[in-house]
């Protein structure tokens, strides 16, 4: 099992960025620490920014049953879409073994599994690939070729992740989020956020047409290499999908907590 201690970092990264995210996208967004429960929820079409997660630490099954209730009935009174997050080692060893079948009496569905995962590795050399040149995010076009790169790579529509970041201040100020430029084109992108003393790793994507080419781990190790030479930090978190899990630890991260997200069924 993983350190406890990493799994709780993990839980509460999540938490502390995703509050200046919704709240970025809508001061009016539903932000909530309830028992058990933490409501990041935007409200947008972008699905990322709607979420909620299981905060318990050692929950069991009865009380993840409960919490998952909870959680469904929080989601089905939104009008957009979004996930549920549900950190695996925070659980004990009878909640996780029937967490899909409390997932199901809640009239929730498993939409796709994660790692959380974090490391001591800053700061890092300076990075270079040959075939891209970076830039960062600071104009509106760039941010829109951001959003753009993440729906497709996850498979949105292009309006819904325009929906999720276009217009955004922090995105331009204090995300050091860049772009990786083939021949004038963004084909991959990346971004760091300071969080509690730490670098956290949001949004990575790389356009599908140009997988399988390093853009992802390149661009990724300028955000943190940027990230790191202005805050002067020297830990990083992330949330891995199962495409980007097998490059984070070439950079030094080591994975904690399983994840595993979920919609409402239907």
């Amino acid at each position: 099992m993983a350190d406890l201690t990493d799994s709780v970092e993990s839980m509460e990264q999540l938490t502390t960025v995703w509050r200046a995210m919704v709240l970025d996208r809508d001061a009016d967004a539903d932000v909530r620490d309830l028992p058990g429960i933490a409501v990041r929820w935007a409200d947008c079409r972008f699905p990322f920014w709607n979420c909620v997660t299981l905060t318990d630490v050692g929950a069991d099954t009865e009380l993840v049953g409960q919490r998952l209730r909870q959680a469904a009935d929080i989601m089905r009174s939104k009008r957009h879409p979004g996930f549920l997050w549900v950190f695996e080692d925070l659980l004990d060893d009878g909640a996780r073994a029937g967490l899909e079948t409390a997932a199901g009496q809640a009239l929730l569905e498993h939409a796709f599994p994660g790692t959380g995962m974090a490391g001591d590795l800053l700061p890092i050399p300076e990075p270079h690939h040959p075939d891209l040149t970076f830039e960062r995010v600071s104009t509106e076009e760039q941010l829109r070729a951001y959003a753009d790169l993440n729906s497709r790579a996850y498979g949105f529509e292009l309006a819904h992740g325009r929906d999720g970041l276009t217009g955004s201040k922090l995105w331009k100020n204090e995300v050091h989020a860049y772009l990786g430029m083939r021949d004038g084109t963004p084909v991959t992108c990346a971004g760091t956020v300071e969080a509690d003393g730490r670098l956290f790793v949001v949004l990575v994507a790389t356009d599908p047409k140009w997988e399988r080419r390093g853009y992802g781990e390149a661009v990724t190790r300028k955000a943190l290499y940027e990230g790191a030479r202005a805050t002067g930090l020297t830990r990083a978190t992330l949330h891995a999908t199962v495409a980007g899990a097998p490059v984070y630890p070439r950079i030094g991260f080591r994975p904690n907590s399983p994840l595993r997200f979920y919609g409402l069924k239907g």
